[in-house]
């Protein structure tokens, strides 16, 4: 109980004498980035799987590309269970004076059979629960379908070759989801109808749903029936991979979001142990004191040990506090995209705050807290720096390996962690010896002709604390390296994707193109005034075997991959070699008279395909193989159409096939594509501007939130550069202590510290500006595909900022110094 007791008042002694604010300060960052984290995670989890059945509109879905089979219906109603068909697709909606791209869904009576559909009467008025779906004749608006078309009730809209009433606006479906197609206004109608609109023709994209309901043994038996009798491009999905669009959406935000935490928490623990190795120098001659008084090496460290314990918590529930505080602000943006209420979270991230906080101590403090309990009584005498800094340098050891176990633990993920620990580790290395011998080189000109009076004592200080020195170069460096990361070379990055796509790129898409509309479409251009656009076959066809080897989706890892090898591919045939797409390995076929393919370069890596395999697709039930001739590189980002293979012409004309192209349309001809659907009102027009426009505001709310939780990672690397000038604080205060006591001027004693604190932030800007431009390459040309070449601005800009705040900060923390009697600094240092 004394010890414990002592342990709090020491605490509350150091925390009035602003021991322990910095440390404190790190430790709060660390966990409030972490949990916020934490929390947000928790809370979508949960409430994804609490309104998975709603989700999912029954308690089992079976998705295809193509209709089912009645078996799989006839199966589900011998077991009892209740079952519905739905089917989703895309179609230009219509009236005489607007066309608007619209997610069509067709349902069966009974929809849904778990969850519920909403319906108002009008815009602009209460909803209900609809009981029903919309009669024959009937069609079912969203409210932004009624906006863009202009309609109201009883008025009539155009889907396909049926005029359907308008009968009420649809306000809620529990299925709906956040993928492309749920993007778009919504049209509902009665799938007694689809067969009269003629919208799903030849090579047409929809999606057929079967949605099952039942006693849950029933369910799970029928699954177990139904799996092994599934098909290509056929899938069941329960309550665990329920809304794959929104978790992978969620998924890749958690990734940044686990990134901006690891990066806070790195740097916090930078700061925690520059904050350690400081407290450790300053209370060195205490704890002799207190050995000379009697104490045993054991109650020193107990002392000590529940001053950090204690003091660790406070801070962890803090930070703990903190992260409730953010995830509480960013849960509604995400309550948006998840299309539910979230429910409360649980208190394990608050577990996981307090263990990163705990874990911090105990890497970069107690190892120098277990050197203070061995402070020999003969401190009280004389120094022992060298061994301090022995003992200074096993603690950044132990240290650094608590913190690689923090790394792999908030990643949550082998890879993510071992990329990111990695990183941090060869950062750490050649910031720190790029500091070594920058500074070496820099402490040598200190007796140069041109070096005199103060500027050469400050250059000598430098060389004096060489290790500390690294220590604060390479610190400074790491914080404004991930400043500039989410400042400079961001923007850079952005500015150089949003160049990537021309003025004149195509913004309009045609799809459902039919053969013999072919000529029709291309008058319909000329008549207009418009460039002829370039209408290019595609044909469906689903990838079977590669060298004669199956393809089976369960043959791969990657769940990219699994999906490309159960989806059809479009493939389209040609002489000519497309435009933006180049040749990468083996020659284009042209006019070869052998069935030749061409593949594009990113599917090829995926597959493992190269020139000279030989592939082979199902086609309308019927086989057709060639061998890969060529492998194409081409940017996706050019809003052209591309295709993953390109077949020499001859061999698949026979084949169904749809047509599709691209074209560029000026916003004052807008009603040029009210024209053409009104004159083939199968086709779907698609404005890419408007549907990316859609994406970009779901994307928008998540970036913000990434943003929002990276202010910790930058809030983080501003505590470590105010860490590293104090780390040497006490040093420089005895240094210019002893100057001035030598006589030495305050003008010389000016002179030295701005000559210590240019070549500490110029050296940490130049490594920082550097470190920034060479992740920027890395994420410009492995992640985010790009041909982004890093100027000399950020390294010249960094450079010259880092001096600048370095010098700013050292003047702010020391310019009291000059005020002070050198007999007061000796005293109370020595």
């Amino acid at each position: 109980m004394n010890t414990l007791r002592l342990a709090f008042r020491m605490m509350l002694r150091d925390l009035r004498a602003g021991e322990l604010h910095l440390l404190g300060l790190a430790i709060v960052v660390a966990v409030a980035s972490l949990t916020s984290v934490g929390f947000l995670a928790d809370r979508v989890g949960r409430g994804l799987d609490r309104e998975a059945n709603q989700l999912l509109g029954g308690d089992l879905l079976l998705r295809a590309d193509r209709p089912w089979s009645e078996e799989f219906a006839d199966e589900a109603r011998r077991r009892g269970l209740e079952a519905v068909v739905t089917v989703q697709f895309t179609s230009m909606a219509s009236t005489p004076d607007a066309t608007q791209l619209a997610g069509v869904k067709v349902v069966q009576p009974g929809y849904p059979l778990r969850g519920a559909l909403r319906i108002a009467p009008a815009p602009n008025t209460p909803d209900a629960v609809a009981g029903r779906v919309p009669e024959r004749g009937e069609a079912w608006l969203d409210e932004r379908l009624f906006a863009e078309l202009g309609l109201k009730v009883g008025d009539t809209v155009e889907l396909g070759r049926v005029a359907f009433r308008v009968g009420a606006m649809v306000s809620f479906e529990s299925d709906r989801g956040s993928n492309f197609f749920s993007l778009l206004p919504r049209a509902m109608f009665n799938a007694a109808d689809l067969e009269a609109t003629g919208l799903l023709g030849v090579g047409s994209r929809a999606t057929w749903l079967l949605q099952l309901a039942g006693p849950q043994a029933a369910v799970d038996a029928y699954a177990e029936w139904a799996r092994p009798r599934l098909g290509r491009g056929q899938r069941i999905e329960t309550i665990e991979n329920a809304r794959p669009e929104v978790r992978d959406m969620l998924d890749r935000a958690q990734r940044f979001l686990r990134l901006s935490a690891l990066l806070a928490v790195i740097l916090a623990a930078v700061a925690v142990g520059l904050s350690a190795r400081r407290f450790m120098r300053r209370h060195l001659d205490a704890c002799a004191v207190m050995r000379c008084l009697g104490a045993r090496q054991r109650q020193v460290l107990g002392v000590m040990a529940g001053e950090f314990l204690v003091f660790g918590l406070i801070a962890a529930l803090c930070g703990s506090a903190l992260g409730w505080l953010t995830q509480w602000a960013l849960a509604g943006g995400v309550s948006e995209l998840v299309a539910s209420e979230l429910p409360q979270p649980s208190l394990l991230p608050l577990a996981h705050g307090l263990v990163v906080g705990i874990a911090l101590l105990v890497g970069f403090v107690l190892p120098q807290l277990l050197r203070l309990g061995r402070v020999s009584t003969l401190r009280v005498l004389r120094r022992e720096f060298d061994v301090v800094e022995a003992a200074s340098s096993a603690a950044w050891g132990f240290g650094g390996v608590a913190l690689l176990g923090l790394v792999f633990w908030i990643a949550g993920d082998l890879r993510l962690g071992a990329f990111a620990a990695a990183g941090f580790v060869a950062a750490l290395g050649v910031f720190a010896l790029a500091a070594w011998w920058g500074l070496r080189a820099v402490t040598r000109l200190k007796g140069g002709a041109g070096v005199r009076g103060g500027w050469r004592y400050g250059l000598a200080a430098l060389g004096r604390r060489m290790g500390g020195s690294v220590i604060q170069v390479t610190a400074l460096g790491l914080g404004m390296t991930a400043l500039l990361l989410l400042t400079l070379i961001r923007g850079d990055l952005l500015d150089n994707w949003q160049r990537m796509a021309p003025p004149d790129a195509p913004n309009r898409f045609i799809i459902n193109i039919q053969p013999d509309q072919r000529e029709g479409i291309a008058a319909r251009f000329v008549e207009a005034g418009l460039p002829a656009p370039d209408i290019q076959p595609m044909i469906r066809a689903r990838l079977t075997a590669i060298n004669d080897a199956p393809v089976k989706a369960s043959d791969f890892q990657d769940e990219r991959t699994r999906r490309l090898a159960e989806r059809e591919f479009n493939l389209s045939y040609d002489s000519r070699l497309p435009s933006g797409n180049r040749v990468s390995a083996g020659r284009w076929h042209g006019d070869a008279a052998q069935p030749q393919l061409s593949v594009e370069a990113g599917l090829a890596e995926t597959f493992g395909l190269k020139v000279g395999d030989r592939v082979r697709f199902e086609i309308a039930e019927r086989s057709v193989e060639a061998p890969i001739t060529s492998v194409r590189a081409l940017s996706w980002d050019s809003m052209r159409v591309n295709f993953f293979f390109i077949a020499s012409p001859g061999w698949l004309e026979d084949y169904p096939a749809s047509l599709i192209t691209s074209f560029h349309l000026p916003p004052e001809r807008a009603a040029f594509s009210t024209a053409l659907v009104n004159a083939f009102p199968n086709l779907s027009v698609i404005d890419v501007t408007a549907v990316l426009a859609q994406v970009h505001t779901m994307v928008d709310k998540l970036v913000l939130i990434v943003q929002f939780v990276f202010g910790f990672a930058v809030l983080a690397g501003l505590v470590v550069l105010f860490a590293a000038l104090q780390s040497t604080h006490d040093e420089r205060e005895f240094e210019l202590a002893v100057l001035r006591t030598l006589g030495a001027r305050n003008r010389q004693v000016r002179q030295a510290l701005l000559a210590e604190f240019l070549v500490l932030g110029g050296a940490a800007g130049v490594l920082a500006g550097a470190g920034a431009s060479a992740i920027g390459w890395l994420l410009a040309h492995f992640v985010f595909k790009m041909a982004y070449v890093p100027g000399a601005a950020p390294v010249l800009l960094a450079a010259a900022l880092g001096a600048a705040g370095v010098v700013a900060g050292g003047w702010l923390g020391t310019r009291g110094l000059l005020r002070r009697p050198p007999l007061a600094s000796l005293r109370a240092l020595a």
